[in-house]
């Protein structure tokens, strides 16, 4: 079954990543189904802490009883994280069924987020998350080291929340000519998730190459797929352009393309990807 994954963590994010699903599912008239995942890198490392940290200061019967209780521990509180995790699902699918989400599943796995949000994308229309996750809370301008990853590797758009959601009554799409960026064009006309709503078709030139007449032929496809679109050629720094039209115009949620360099340029150029989404103070949804 396709469905709309809204991930949860407990984090401040939580709620509107679950406030996010229950929009999304209705828009797209498709399931919305909420994923927690318990991830196995935050269980207590016993092992090295019982014989590397303490081994010169503890006789073997006194590590032998300190790595039992250790153990005993860990599992108590894998317990308690999987309980914890149960009533997040539970209270997320009361509140999304509550906002009118169209049926609403839970599930949690084991494991990391990026490996269950692979396993899971060939069913997966839309993927939200929130900025930060609960490792990151109160950290304003980050961005969570597993939601990179997840960009990076998830194949399927991506809808990033902050703290609040509520539904946005217009959009803008950052638009840079790319084949990337012809792929958001595409997904969006696919989409009945944002049809209804003005369109704001925004580039920024940094250049002395004149954006208007491609911008156009965009502006053309998106129109003729029924959105009222506004079109605008910006000159300057791109992530300072067009932060400053989503001020001016109130624009209330973002919609770009994903890293356009490799790796390697990235450690010499930076990523408008990363630098658009630690500082953006809107939804954005991320379109590979």
């Amino acid at each position: 079954m396709i469905n709309v994954v809204s991930c949860i963590d407990g984090s401040p994010a939580t709620l509107a990543v679950c406030d996010a699903g229950a929009w999304a599912s209705q828009g797209m008239a498709t399931p919305l189904q909420l994923l927690h995942v318990l991830d196995k890198s935050e269980r207590l490392d016993h092992d090295n802490f019982a014989y590397s940290d303490l081994s010169g200061s503890l006789g073997i019967d006194s590590r032998k009883h300190l790595l039992e209780e250790l153990v005993e521990l860990d599992a108590k509180r894998s317990r308690l994280a999987l309980e914890h995790g149960k009533l997040m699902l539970e209270d997320a699918k009361n509140r999304a069924t509550q906002q009118g989400a169209q049926e609403v599943s839970t599930l949690q796995r084991h494991g990391g987020l990026l490996e269950s949000v692979l396993d899971l994308q060939d069913d997966t229309i839309l993927l939200i998350m929130g900025r930060l996750g609960d490792s990151h809370a109160g950290q304003a301008l980050a961005v969570g080291s597993q939601l990179e990853s997840v960009i990076r590797a998830v194949r399927k758009p991506i809808l990033i929340t902050l703290d609040e959601f509520s539904a946005p009554s217009n959009f803008m799409i950052a638009y840079d000519g790319r084949s990337v960026t012809q792929n958001v064009l595409d997904t969006l006309i696919a989409s009945p998730l944002l049809k209804g709503l003005p369109c704001h078709l925004v580039a920024v030139n940094n250049t002395s190459l004149d954006r208007r007449p491609e911008l156009q032929v965009a502006a053309d496809k998106v129109t003729a797929a029924g959105f009222d679109v506004i079109s605008t050629v910006l000159q300057g720094e791109m992530q300072t352009e067009l932060q400053g039209y989503q001020r001016e115009h109130g624009i209330e949620l973002m919609v770009m393309g994903a890293y356009g360099h490799s790796r390697i340029r990235r450690l010499f150029l930076g990523s408008n990807t990363t630098d658009m989404v630690s500082a953006s103070t809107i939804p954005l949804i991320i379109v590979r």
